[in-house]
């Protein structure tokens, strides 16, 4: 179905294809100097210490509960109300994931009180995702971290430059992660980043993300290395030249991007607040956030509702989405199921409206207008 207003719209322009065009012509297209602008110049953004690119978030996940020494048997809470990567990483070590429910229909972030009833023994970590770009509360968070030796890890896919307190999302916990998949607010095509203030973990990092090897492939062409040792077993996650090339462009673009977000959500706000039976998540928020997405979530609402609705937009050329089925519902995780009323409410309520920096008034109003005719 082709839609009069699409639920995301690529911010990419002739520059990325230039960018990629001339690295290409560089005649060195894998891991090497556009690899490292880019890690250099998105960790000076994030006032990070270090970042480190690799081929996209899951794997920057997977690698997270490595350095956190996460191992077989452990048990690491996280929220049911992400995408389902989030969770598989925790699988890729063969620990055991923890569904904590979100705080609530108004904040659907992971809720500290309920990650506080899940420690047990066995738990080696917590795992939050800030959804939609809005920050999870880190403070409580953090505390309860601290008083039970746990790390955290953030799963910061939808939240470039997003803040909470002054700090970026993704330098507040041990290890932030971050996505370029082509519908994220950065977009590489696939892509993603590891940021810690860790020297070790990020060391580490590098050596993790390709095979282990002391050297890389750009060192030894260079001369500065005609040799190398294997100390670890590592993977195949390096991120290459080709793709940190669109990035640099896409990071040149990302504050007046988030800036007009602002902006476009301000209005959904005002218009959206006329509309009875919906609630706002993060309405009264005043942080800064990337707005990756948005939410409404119907009142007194069910899936069936929900599917109506989301068909009817449909009809009049508006697509729209849900972010996101529950994790701990999917056939691979019910050995893992809990109650979680406040999640399984949202997953068979939640709509997320079209949200791009490119989105003109004059589609809000349409979009407000019809949600409000339907409703």
């Amino acid at each position: 179905m082709s839609y009069k207003i699409p639920l995301f719209d690529l911010n990419f322009d002739e520059k990325e294809g230039q960018a990629a065009l001339e690295t290409i012509q560089s005649k060195w297209i894998s891991t090497g100097p556009k690899t490292a602008a880019f890690e250099e110049k998105f960790a000076s953004m994030l006032n990070a210490k270090h970042a480190v690119a690799l081929s996209n978030c899951t794997v920057s996940l997977h690698l997270a509960l490595k350095l956190a020494g996460v191992q077989a048997g452990d048990e690491v809470i996280c929220p049911s109300l992400t995408f389902v990567a989030t969770v598989n990483s925790i699988r890729y070590v063969d620990a055991i994931p923890v569904f904590a429910d979100v705080t609530s229909y108004e904040n659907p972030t992971i809720d500290p009180e309920d990650i506080r009833r899940k420690i047990t023994s066995k738990t080696k970590a917590i795992m939050v995702m800030h959804y939609g770009g809005f920050a999870c509360d880190m403070d409580k968070i953090m505390q309860i971290a601290q008083e039970h030796n746990l790390k955290v890890i953030e799963d910061a896919c939808h939240g470039p430059l997003s803040e909470y307190k002054g700090k970026k999302l993704g330098t507040i916990g041990d290890v932030g992660c971050f996505s370029f998949f082509s519908n994220k607010n950065i977009s590489t095509g696939e892509g993603g980043m590891l940021i810690t203030n860790n020297d070790e973990y990020a060391s580490r990092t590098k050596l993790l993300r390709s095979h282990g090897m002391t050297t890389m492939s750009y060192e030894r062409a260079k001369g500065h290395s005609t040799a190398y040792d294997v100390v670890e077993l590592g993977y195949n996650y390096r991120m290459d030249d080709i793709h940190s090339s669109i990035g640099l462009v896409q990071l040149d673009k990302i504050e007046t991007d988030l800036n007009k977000r602002t902006e476009v959500r301000k209005l959904y706000v005002k218009l959206l607040s006329e509309i009875p039976g919906i609630i706002i998540p993060f309405r009264d928020y005043s942080e800064f956030s990337s707005n990756y997405i948005l939410p409404i979530v119907l009142k007194d609402g069910n899936a069936e509702k929900r599917d109506q609705i989301r068909a009817a937009l449909a009809e009049a050329g508006i697509q729209t989405s849900m972010h996101y089925p529950a994790v701990h519902q999917f056939s691979i995780y019910k050995d893992f199921y809990c109650d979680l009323p406040v999640t399984d409410y949202l997953v068979n309520n939640l709509i997320t409206l079209p949200m791009y920096s490119k989105l003109t008034g004059e589609q809000v109003h349409y979009i407000c207008n019809t949600l409000k005719k339907l409703l």
